[in-house]
Parts: C-alpha cells; structure tokens; sequence
C-alpha cells in the first residue's frame, strides 16, 4: 500500500547526508552475472532471482522499472553486497587462476518520497555490473622480453538514477529516470597486443530508462521497461584495445515482468530480460580471421559477446508480522560462443545459473533488516580451437549482502 507522508527536517537531513555519503562511497567491485550485468538489483529483489519488474520491494526498485516508485512507501534503503567469483582458464592443458583479486564488496543506496498523490521522487545509486580477471601466472606463449603477461582487467560500472514517477490511475503508474553512468578500467599484461599497462582510466556517460507497472487485478501486477543505450566518454588511455578508439557504451535493455498474489502473503514474480550485448562494437564484434582489423580501429574485433536472454524467477512470503522469506532462480543464455574464447580469458562471464535466497526481518516499527544468498552455479565454455588457440573458461560465484531500510 502507498504512504504519502512528508520527511521531518531530522528525517530529510539525514537522507540528504546517507545519499551523499554513499554516492561517494559507491564505486563497485566489478562483478557480473546476466553477461556483466548484475542479475538483480536491490537486497530484496536478489532474494528472488533479481525479479522486481512488476515487484517493487524497496527504494532500489526504480533501478529496475521506474514506474514502481509510485507503488512504494517513503523510505531509505542502504545495502552492501559481498561478492566472490571464481573464474579460471584452461589453455593446452594448463589451467591458469584468475583469482589474484577474489573480495569485493558492493554498496547501494535509494531514497524515495512521495511528491503528491499522484508523482512521486526516487534516486538511486547502484552498481551496473563490470568484470574482473588479475591472472597469477603468465597466459601467453611468447611474452615480450622483460615484459610481464600475467594480464587482466578490471571494469566497474556506477549509475546514478533520479526518477520521477506519476500515475495515470490509482492502479497504474509511468516512470522515467535519467541515467548517469561512471565507468573505470584497467588492463595490465596486454603489451604484446600493442595495449600498454596505462593504469585506470575513467569514463563518463547518460541515456533513459523508461517504466510501466500497473494492477491488472487484486492478484495480477504486470510491468514493462526499457533503457537506452548509455552512450560514454571514450577510454582514451584504451583506444588501441576497444573498438571505436576506446568505445566503451553500456548496451540497451528492456524488460518484461508480472507478479502472482493469490493471497496477501505470498507473491510469485517472473521477470524476461533481453540485454544487446551486440549493440556495442567493442563487445559485440567477434575475433575471427575475417575481422583483420587492428584492435582500437572502427569496426575492431571485440570480445564477441551476444545478446543475452535473462529469465528472473521467485517466491516472497510473508510468514509472519515481521518476517518475510524469499527463494529464486535466474537463468540467462550464454553471451560467449566457442570461437571467441580465447579474447575472452580476460571476460570469462559464463555463468548462466543462479540459485537465491533472502529474507526481511522488521525489528522495529520503521524499520527492516534484509538479506540475500545467491550461488551461481560452475560454468564452463570449451573453445573451438584456431585460429587464435584453444582457451577453456569457467566461472563460479558466491554473493550475499544485507540492506537496512527505514520506512517514514
């Protein structure tokens, strides 16, 4: 049910500071799982599966669909996630550890207030998704003289995300958040790609994500979204390695989802998502020996990746006054074919199957403690073999986080 209350001075204050303080804090350890997309987004909405189109569950929901800003109680979420991936290479029959930077730790924050009764306000600050490989051991056959090949990289992706979100009717709702996106990336050991070790470099860019979500009945929520493609400041410390002289634009997506609530207490959600890897040259273009383009050059080989189809699936129940549980599976296709393993040692995002859980405890009248478990499952893509060499990957991962939210 929707709340529409004001922020006490104390109240707006301490918003204004914990927004502040976060969105400073909030640079993400790169870490993927839909492709390099984070499955979900919110505490809550990792619990399950990372569905949340026609679910809004917390102030990080805009995230996912603007619209459900209008379906939610003012509040603040603050959340840290803990994530482990394990990802490896196996390349003539030796099997390299990408692990040398194996702990990060994730923070989210989101804020929202209701304007009047019928538009309403949200910011959020989150982590998109990234990747990250730092290798302990050379990879290549023939390493430069006195030049190290323990190569890796290292992508973070932050958005910003105010949203204003009006309904149209008490039960149906449109949203808009202007997106703004930092990028930061690394890459050491490439110099016998002509790519020097450059240190990080920082990348700046925006686009739109636009929402519906809306009450089809008492027990049938339907939802819809789309972003656009986040358009970037070019890696100009990179431009010899993505393509476009150091393109590097965050790929479109769009969404559809509902949720199931055949009583008050129990909620069944289902998200599709659609991500186009391909959209983006300096993901999307393949390495083959048709592409005899230089790296960094228009129409450069890239990491070959496709577009990926992500299927969220989950169950919330209230089983209590002050407890609810939550369990989930996602699903996405593979964004990797075998011909374009070998480029793809430093982007081993394999990973297709997740296992969730989660759960919110409200320990005080306003206020809520959330977790969330997720296991995806050991992954491996086995390379087709020339012309660039036979490269196995695999990939694993761990995560879990808590989230503190406080409801006005």
């Amino acid at each position: 049910m929707k709340h529409h209350s004001s922020l006490t001075p104390a109240s707006n204050v301490a918003s204004r500071l914990a927004i502040a303080g976060l969105a400073a804090l909030a640079i993400p350890s790169a870490h993927g799982t839909d492709g390099y997309f984070d499955f979900g987004y919110g505490i809550k909405s990792k619990g399950i599966g990372g569905a949340g189109v026609a679910f809004p569950q917390d102030s990080i929901a805009p995230a996912t669909n603007p619209a459900g800003a209008a379906f939610l109680a003012d509040r603040l979420d603050i959340g840290l996630s803990y994530f482990r991936p394990d990802r490896s290479a196996a390349i003539g029959g030796t099997t390299y550890d990408g692990n040398g930077s194996a702990d990060f730790f994730i923070p989210e924050v989101g804020y929202k207030h209701t304007l009047n009764p019928d538009l309403d306000f949200a910011v959020t600050v989150f982590g998109n998704g990234g990747m990250n490989t730092d290798y302990s051991a050379p990879l290549f056959d023939t390493p430069l003289p006195g030049v190290p090949s323990n190569a890796g990289i290292d992508l973070t992706q932050l958005f910003v995300a105010p949203t204003l979100a009006y309904k149209i009717h008490a039960d149906h709702a449109i949203g808009i958040s202007p997106v703004f996106a930092y990028q930061r990336f690394k890459a050491h050991g490439l110099q016998e790609f002509g790519v020097p070790d450059a240190g990080y470099d920082d990348s700046y860019g925006g686009g739109v994500r636009l929402g519906y979500s809306g009450n089809l009945t008492d027990w049938l929520t339907v939802g819809a979204t789309y972003q656009s493609r986040i358009y970037a400041s070019r890696f100009e410390r990179y431009a010899g390695l993505f393509a476009e002289h150091g393109h590097f634009d965050i790929p479109s997506n769009f969404a559809l989802g509902f949720a199931l609530h055949p009583t008050k207490e129990l909620t069944f959600a289902f998200d599709v998502e659609r991500i186009l890897y391909s959209e983006v040259a300096s993901v999307g273009n393949s390495l083959t020996p048709a592409n005899s383009v230089l790296l960094g050059q228009d129409n450069g080989p890239g990491f070959g990746w496709r577009d990926v189809t992500a299927i969220k699936t989950g169950i919330a129940y209230q089983a209590s006054d002050t407890l609810t549980l939550r369990v989930g599976y996602n699903y996405s296709t593979q964004p990797i074919s075998s011909n374009q393993t070998y480029f793809n040692i430093l982007a081993p995002g394999v990973v297709q199957q997740h296992a969730t859980a989660g759960l919110t405890w409200q320990f005080r009248a306003n206020w809520e403690l959330s977790a969330f478990y997720v296991h995806a499952f050991e992954q491996t893509v086995h390379g087709a073999g020339p012309p660039f060499g036979v490269a196995n990957l695999s990939m694993q991962q761990d995560s879990f986080g808590v989230s503190v939210g406080w409801i006005f």
